[in-house]
């Protein structure tokens, strides 16, 4: 059987690596892109499906999976980062925690069904040692808040689902990204190995941990 997988964020960045990591893997792979047309123009590089997603908007996270069907493999890549103190900016606030946290929580919600009726799901939320609380909870704005707030849901949701349905977070790096800059040491392709590995886990993989390099890291 060939799985299916919906990757956020996916038109470019890291998550376009991890589409590309995914397609290399056999799997159908499904971007989800708020701009449609970039999203269309890196599905076509890709040789991939696309679909039009915000996941700040329930209505197109509702019509996303009205229109792709099942999914196998779930990844929340999709994310923002602003610089302005938290309580200066209640909009980048609401932002980032729609983006990072509401989003996938919607996300998850829809695919889930679907993954216990297969008897299979991997769901990977990418996360940032920014959202450690063993780290120090580092990073701008609500970029940290909302990191830590996707690893406990990642955790919570891990005692709650299913043992075929696996589901971890984890830590890509500092990585050259449009949002990484351009002086980062880590590639997107490098920065995506963890979500790829995770996306395949067999059986006997985790679940419910927080990963980087392919190894556990603290909360």
């Amino acid at each position: 059987m060939v799985r299916r997988a919906l990757i956020t964020g996916g038109n470019r960045g890291i998550g376009y690596a991890i589409a590309k990591g995914l397609k290399a893997e056999g799997l159908e792979v499904i971007i989800g892109a708020r701009d449609a047309l970039a999203g269309g123009e890196a599905a076509k590089h890709l040789g991939c499906g696309h679909v039009q997603l915000d996941v700040t908007d329930l209505q197109s996270i509702e019509q996303t999976f009205d229109d792709v069907g099942p999914v196998d493999v779930l990844v929340n890549n999709a994310g923002v980062l602003y610089d302005e103190l938290i309580l200066e900016n209640p909009t980048q606030f609401e932002q980032g925690m729609q983006v990072m946290v509401h989003g996938p929580y919607h996300l998850i919600r829809r695919a889930v069904p679907f993954m216990i009726d297969r008897d299979y799901g991997r769901i990977v939320n990418l996360s940032s040692e920014w959202g450690s609380f063993a780290e120090g909870l580092h990073g701008p704005g609500a970029y940290g808040v909302a990191k830590a707030a996707l690893n406990a849901l990642t955790l919570a949701l891990s005692r709650e689902l299913p043992e075929c349905v696996k589901i971890n977070a984890m830590c890509p790096g500092w990585v050259a990204t449009r949002m990484g800059g351009s002086e980062a040491p880590i590639s997107p392709e490098q920065g995506a190995l963890t979500a790829i590995w995770l996306a395949t886990l067999s059986e006997a993989g985790p679940t419910g941990g927080f990963f980087s390099n392919k190894l556990p890291m603290g909360w």
